[in-house]
């Protein structure tokens, strides 16, 4: 039997991605990449590559049980959880955790948010898969850490050991801390240390070891929420959701757990938010290899450009100054790029991201 299960977090209200995405639809249902899928969709196909698709559970808020089941059709009763309240993510995994525990309880477990774009999907697979075994032979907690870029204060940072854990694995370093979103001038010297990586949200990690972290560090959560089931009468889940503590994971158990590992990736982009997604690649795709920041760079200049349009088409009226300056700003965007992107020869390149760009950009 494959005990590998995967619990995709899915309850955010896109208000960072504002006005492209909001509480009627958040960024987790939009195509954000222009590929004609939203990033649930996108999320959902990465690992159904990796575990049975009967094995993929959805926790979201309950307003959008049906549209997860629009997007992703076909899915068993479990497989769509619905909080009736927003705890953040240490409850939601709990929840998802108790409800596979009465259908697998030798379950080893990925939890992932929704709002990843993997550019690699071959080594982000290898890297899972590694994870995976590793943590059949050691009571660890595996978390990925990507490379920082600038002092976001979106992120949680992870610190790491240098020297490798394991010898065949040497991307896999001891974590030392874990900061969720610190400061600023905090962010900054983290940077500037060389210590430090982005929390990239996804953890591996085993039932057992999941369940005796909840009992460790946060017994309350553990006590109510090990009881929940599919069984579970939706007053009682109201209750106990009413009733607990919001908190993160990582503030709840990865910032004091010691069995705790990081492995690096260089090939994931969380979609926090717009802004992050602009300093990410549009201020710096033209002066790096393009094959290399180029699914970063149409990403970022794709979401700018539909954020101005979106500004233009409702100020048109109210502030028609303001429409005028996204007009210019995106016949800017759309200039730079198609001249960005066009080879020596004068033709445009040809490859995934740059033609889904430039139908972004093009015909709009």
């Amino acid at each position: 039997m494959n005990h590998l299960w995967t619990i995709i977090m899915a309850g955010g209200l896109g208000s960072r991605f504002w006005p492209v995405s909001g509480v009627d639809c958040p960024k987790q249902f939009i195509d954000v990449i222009g590929v004609g899928r939203s990033m649930l969709q996108l999320t959902f196909e990465r690992f159904e590559k990796i575990c049975p698709r009967e094995h993929i559970i959805i926790v979201t808020g309950e307003p959008y049980v049906e549209r997860v089941r629009e997007q992703v059709p076909d899915l068993l009763p479990y497989q769509v959880l619905g909080e009736p309240l927003r705890r953040n993510t240490a409850p939601c995994i709990a929840y998802a955790a108790s409800v596979i525990a009465h259908l697998d309880p030798e379950a080893t477990l990925i939890v992932s948010p929704s709002d990843h774009a993997i550019f690699h999907y071959e080594r982000f697979f290898n890297d899972l898969q590694q994870a995976v075994e590793t943590v059949q032979e050691h009571e660890w907690i595996i978390t990925l850490g990507a490379q920082p870029v600038k002092p976001d204060t979106s992120y949680g940072y992870i610190q790491f050991r240098e020297q490798p854990s394991l010898p065949e694995a040497h991307n896999l370093h001891k974590v030392v801390t874990f900061t969720e979103k610190p400061p600023v001038e905090m962010a900054r010297q983290f940077i500037a240390s060389g210590e430090f990586f982005w929390n990239a949200g996804i953890l591996v990690w085993r039932l057992p070891v999941l369940r005796q972290a909840y009992n460790t560090y946060l017994p309350a959560i553990a006590a109510s929420f090990f009881n929940l089931s599919l069984d579970t009468d939706h007053s009682t889940l109201e209750q106990v959701y009413s009733q607990s503590e919001a908190i993160s994971v990582d503030n709840g158990i990865m910032e004091k757990f010691r069995g705790a590992m990081k492995k690096y990736i260089d090939y994931a982009l969380t979609m926090r938010n717009g802004k992050g997604l602009f300093d990410f690649g549009l201020g710096d795709w033209c002066h790096h290899d393009r094959r290399r920041i180029a699914p970063v760079a149409l990403t970022s200049t794709a979401f700018v450009y539909e954020m101005l349009r979106i500004l233009e088409e409702s100020s048109a009226a109210s502030a028609p100054e303001d429409a005028e300056t996204c007009r210019k700003l995106r016949a800017e965007i759309k200039a730079d790029f198609v001249a960005g992107f066009r080879n020596a020869d004068g033709a445009y390149a040809r490859d995934e991201w740059t033609a889904n760009a430039c139908a972004v950009l093009c015909f709009t």
